[in-house]
């Protein structure tokens, strides 16, 4: 190989070296979710919901997860001031929302993004004939309802005191999901839970409807919380919520728009 030759080949090989560096830096400078993770305080009531729009999530923002905690609202809300960790709260209220924001806990203001009513959930095929709210304070009905410091206790006093119709609950609840397994199990006739609930249950239950339950609708507002270290990855979880595929896996739950 003549000198010159070699000289080409060296120069040339120094330019694909550089060009290759080039690319390799412009990659590294991309923003990544590689490795992030984000968790989700949760009211129990959206868990089939926000099970489906965090797949999507992960879809959308590859190398990132996110993790969920459900729970009663009013459970969720001590565990953040007593300094749990976490990225976003969605509660199924705006009392203990508002708490949050009280405690200083909450980033901006907080989003509302579904609503939901009771209803009454009781053994397949209605073996006790309950048809309405006041069946539920007749004698030997045994009913489960949501404490209430807990939204769907607080809907539940609600119509109480809109009906004129006082309960003798068999036990009080810390999430509508407690009361769903008390009914599915046969450990109560009945139990105030929320139409999306009754709905995911499928045929573990059947659902009375009561006309009540329309003035004691519970609004859910989501927002990020200021301890977030992965502000932009929960801000992006906000924004599918709110946003189309988020509203419509909320649809498809059984929530309707605020």
């Amino acid at each position: 190989m003549t000198r010159t030759r070699m000289l080409a080949l060296a120069v040339g090989t120094a330019m694909a070296t550089a060009l290759i560096g080039g690319c390799g830096t412009n990659q590294s400078s991309a923003p990544s979710a590689d490795g992030d993770s984000i968790t989700v305080f949760a009211a129990a009531s959206l868990k089939a919901a926000f099970t489906e729009i965090g797949e999507q999530f992960k879809t959308d923002n590859p190398g990132a997860s996110v993790e969920f905690s459900f729970a009663g609202s009013s459970d969720l809300v001590t565990q953040l001031t007593q300094g749990a960790d976490a990225d976003v709260f969605a509660s199924a209220d705006t009392r203990n929302m508002d708490k949050a924001v009280a405690a200083d806990l909450v980033e901006g203001d907080p989003v509302n993004f579904a609503a939901n009513t009771l209803t009454i959930a009781v053994a397949p095929g209605n073996p006790k004939g309950i048809t309405s709210f006041a069946d539920l304070a007749k004698p030997g009905i045994s009913v489960v309802v949501c404490a209430p410091p807990v939204p769907c206790g607080g809907a539940t006093e609600k119509v109480e005191k809109a009906s004129g119709v006082t309960l003798s609950p068999v036990s009080e609840e810390n999430s509508v999901t407690d009361v769903l397994g008390k009914v599915t199990t046969g450990q109560a006739d009945a139990g105030l839970v929320y139409v999306t609930d009754a709905a995911g249950a499928g045929d573990k239950v059947t659902a009375v409807a009561f006309p009540e339950a329309a003035g004691a609708v519970n609004t859910y507002p989501i927002a990020v919380l200021k301890q977030t270290a992965h502000n932009e990855l929960a801000h992006r979880f906000v924004d599918l919520v709110t946003g189309e595929a988020g509203q419509k896996a909320l649809a498809k739950a059984g929530f309707v728009k605020p």
